[in-house]
């Protein structure tokens, strides 16, 4: 059997990387996500401004800082020392966002 806050191996659990970890994915998606809206203002640039495109390229754009939004709370709550777990409506809107930012994604390549 083993002891609280000890591994099976006996190791001592280090409660500080998990968060780190998570913190350090929220800054990778994140980053995908600027990317992903960065490529969509360029492709609407490029092929000429359609009222079409620019609506979806200011979706986007809101998709985006709805994403910015939820990461960057995500990431201050896991500066604490003990972080709160996610709460279902912050994943929601992560999820929508991230969906919604694929449709759009979509939309603007069939156009």
């Amino acid at each position: 059997m083993t002891q609280p806050g000890r591994g099976a191996a006996g190791h001592v659990r280090d409660p500080g990387l998990q968060p780190e970890r998570t913190r350090l994915a929220w800054r990778r998606t994140t980053l995908s996500a600027t990317v992903a809206a960065v490529l969509a203002a360029r492709a609407v640039l490029h092929h000429g401004p359609t009222a079409l495109g620019v609506l979806a390229c200011a979706l986007c754009l809101l998709l985006w800082l709805g994403f910015l939004t939820v990461a960057h709370h995500r990431m201050v709550a896991l500066t604490e020392c003990r972080p709160r777990t996610l709460t279902f409506r912050a994943a929601r809107t992560a999820a929508g966002c991230t969906v919604a930012l694929a449709v759009c994604a979509a939309v603007m390549v069939l156009v």
